[in-house]
This record gives C-alpha cells, structure tokens and sequence, in this order.
C-alpha cells in the first residue's frame, strides 16, 4: 500500500534537462570537449560532482571540480528564475490529489539544494513537500539508494510503502535498489532513457493517481 510518494525533480517536476544539458555543453567546449548531445544522456539522474569527475577521468581533463560547480550552480539557478517555466502537465494535479488525500510527499533530487529551492518557490509548492532531499546529502548519488532511502526516513514511511516517479535510468535503478515501487515517466526532453526496469512506465504525469498507483501495487 503506497503511504507515501517521492518525486525525482529535474524531467518530472520541471522539463529543465535542456537546461542542464546546454549549459553542460557550453562547459564542455570551454573545456575543449565536442560530444554530440547525446553524450551527457548518459549522466542523466547522477549529481553534478559526480558526472564531471567521470568526465575529467574520460577526456584526462585537470579541472577545478569546485569552481566548475559553484559556476554551473549559479547559472542554472538564474536560468530556473528568469526562464519563463511551468510544472510538467499534471504535476499541480497530482500534489493537489496527494494534498486532498492527506497522502505525504517528499522530494529525492541530485539537484544541489540551492536549485531546488528555485524551482519549488518559482511554482509555489515548496511548502508542500513534508520532505526534501538533495544529491548534496547523501554519501552515495543515484543510482545509488541513499537518497531514496533518506527521504523514506524523513518522511517517517517504510521504503516498502513509498512510490517514486522518475524520469531517469539511474533513478529508477536507485528507487529499486531502495525497495520502492517506482513509476517510470517517460520525458522526450530527458533523452533516450531505459526505464524497463520501472514497475509502471507512463507518457504522461497525467496518467498517475492514487487510486491508479493503488490498483497498481495490488497487482504485485
């Protein structure tokens, strides 16, 4: 029985991957790397420390991880603030369902918290989410459990009980790995994503309610 839902954030709360994967373009050809588009795909789900140490290792890079960190994090948070954005179609609605249920929610995001924050008071929503945990948190990124794992703690729900909705590989990985139900949203702006490993995949955030997610978990 779901007691509680975990939203990922980036793809499924807010379409900002184009935004990661340009500025992480930029980067890389500050950096002297020219990768089609579909190179940063893969990092989709995983924290930003993370990718770019696997970058460095990849292309034998010297970086200055910090540096390229603090910049990428400001930039990306002014463009969450300016960019005229709305919540994926359905999102409102569902928070509005969990609301009227009285069914408690959380947030699992590799997202620095910083750029969290952005988002969920650029929507209005940040009070409603009774948990919020950030890539920044945990010892170990997705696909990784922690972070799934912290929030059910947080949330005071037995991982069992919990569902999360992702959009990425890795995520859908860590929510498994975490002993979560886990849906599978399946975001053309999140690139060529393997979600096979998802109890439920959907095209549409629309597509997921309670009684839906309910019917679901019964089925297994």
């Amino acid at each position: 029985m779901m007691k509680a839902l975990i939203f990922d954030m980036d793809g499924v709360i807010i379409d900002s991957e184009p935004i990661h994967f340009a500025v992480d373009e930029e980067f890389l050809k500050r950096l002297g790397v020219h990768e089609g588009p579909e190179y940063m795909e893969q990092f989709v789900g995983m924290r930003n420390p993370d990718i770019w140490k696997r970058i460095a290792e990849e292309h034998q890079l010297s970086i200055n991880l910090d540096a390229i960190l603090e910049e990428q994090r400001v930039h990306k948070v002014q463009l969450i603030r300016e960019t005229p954005l709305e919540p994926i179609f359905g999102i409102r609605e569902l928070i509005n369902e969990l609301l009227a249920r009285d069914i408690p929610f959380g947030l699992a995001s590799s997202s620095p918290r910083a750029l969290i924050e952005a988002v969920l008071e650029k929507f209005e929503i940040l009070h409603a989410f009774r948990a919020i945990v950030s890539g920044e948190e945990v010892p170990l990124g997705k696909p990784a459990p922690d972070i799934y794992l912290k929030a059910a703690s947080l949330l005071g729900i037995a991982p069992s009980n919990c569902v999360v909705i992702e959009d990425a590989h890795h995520g859908v990985i860590a929510a498994k790995r975490a002993g979560m139900m886990c849906i599978g949203f399946q975001n053309m702006h999140s690139g060529a994503q393997d979600l096979s490993k998802a109890d439920w995949v959907v095209d549409s955030i629309r597509e997921v309610t309670v009684s839906r997610i309910m019917e679901r978990m019964g089925a297994h």
